[in-house]
């Protein structure tokens, strides 16, 4: 009897002895490397997952154990929102700390380039701008602006290939200003530009739906939401001039719109004369039927909505008043458009 009583009290000695070294095992399997040396540089790839980054937090010799940072993760119910980048980690941060920092994107900082695309700049002056930021040439840029090869975003666009227009993303190219890191390509910019289009766009409350019934293409509308941009200064005439160009569309009046004529030369002129109004381009809408064959410009949101939600009124006419308010007179009819140009000149 007391042999057996010996052996229960041995068994239950040996399985406290396991069940503590196994707490201490694990335990000091969590405690922090001892720090030494520098910072170690991590970087998370897009679509890792915390079991992948517990992995390379071993590797790197950051944590002991990466099977123990997993079951860490589990427990605290963390790792879902980790985001991807180059950190500077060193031997000793706690798991909490390195999970804060990879929740917070607390990453290195990139050299940048911030640059600055107005509203109403077209693509020529798009690829002078970036080729100032990057130090290159814009032909670069314009090349690549021209042809859209390999950038994904030209598919969710569904931006036409047409030999008429004379560059390919003009008017696609959202004006913003943008932080890219340094060693970003001539492609990874402009795909950036396209995507800010997308997310912009996106901001519009069913925005596809008011296209649809519209019964317009997007090309359309960023064609209409050009003219806008170049011949409207004052934010709340947008919808109205919008609403002008739809007016004389579903006339078929030839819209006679300046700014079409602008884009076709080297120099932006003060003042049209009679020869350049006949130049012979599809983009002349003073010979020309309908939209031009894209946009002029790269509009800016206001012009973008106005074209998508013009209002609705009986003009078809805007002459700019010379008082320098750079607002509009607008006529219904072409006697009281002649009218309106007089009484612009009056104010000069």
């Amino acid at each position: 009897m007391k042999a057996v009583i010996r052996t229960v009290l041995i068994i239950i000695l040996v399985l406290a002895a396991a069940a503590g070294g196994g707490a201490w095992y694990i335990w000091n399997g969590m405690q922090p490397v001892e720090p030494a040396g520098p910072a170690v540089t991590v970087t998370i790839e897009k679509g890792m997952g915390s079991s992948q980054i517990a992995d390379l937090l071993e590797e790197k010799g950051i944590i002991k154990n990466g099977l123990f940072f997993k079951g860490y993760l589990k427990w605290v119910q963390e790792g879902s929102s980790f985001k991807a980048g180059t950190y500077n980690v060193s031997p000793g941060d706690s798991y909490d700390t390195l999970i804060s920092r990879m929740n917070a994107g607390d990453v290195v900082k990139e050299d940048t380039i911030v640059f600055t695309i107005p509203e109403g700049y077209t693509a020529v002056q798009v690829a002078d701008k970036l080729a100032e930021a990057w130090n290159q040439k814009a032909e670069v840029f314009l090349q690549l602006i021209d042809s859209g090869a390999g950038l994904e975003a030209v598919g969710t666009l569904g931006i036409p290939e047409n030999k008429e227009l004379r560059h390919r993303l003009e008017g696609y190219l959202f004006p913003e200003t943008y932080e890219l890191a340094k060693d970003s390509t001539p492609q990874e910019v402009i795909e950036a530009m396209l995507e800010q289009l997308v997310k912009k766009l996106d901001t519009i409350p069913e925005w596809k739906a008011k296209l649809a019934n519209r019964g317009l293409t997007l090309h359309e509308l960023m064609t209409v939401a050009s003219l806008v941009e170049r011949e409207v200064v004052v934010n709340e005439e947008r919808p109205l001039v919008a609403g002008i160009i739809y007016n004389r569309l579903d006339k078929g009046q030839k819209l006679e719109i300046d700014a079409t004529v602008q884009y076709l030369l080297d120099k932006q002129k003060e003042r049209l004369y009679e020869k350049d109004l006949k130049v012979d381009s599809p983009y002349n809408t003073y010979k020309q039927e309908g939209l031009p064959p894209g946009p002029i410009s790269s509009p800016g949101l206001a012009s973008i909505e106005a074209a998508l939600t013009p209002e609705v009124s009986e003009y078809f006419f805007y002459v700019t008043k010379k008082d320098g308010s750079q607002a509009h007179l607008f006529a219904k009819t072409y006697k009281e458009h002649l009218a309106n140009i007089e009484k612009s000149k009056q104010n000069q």
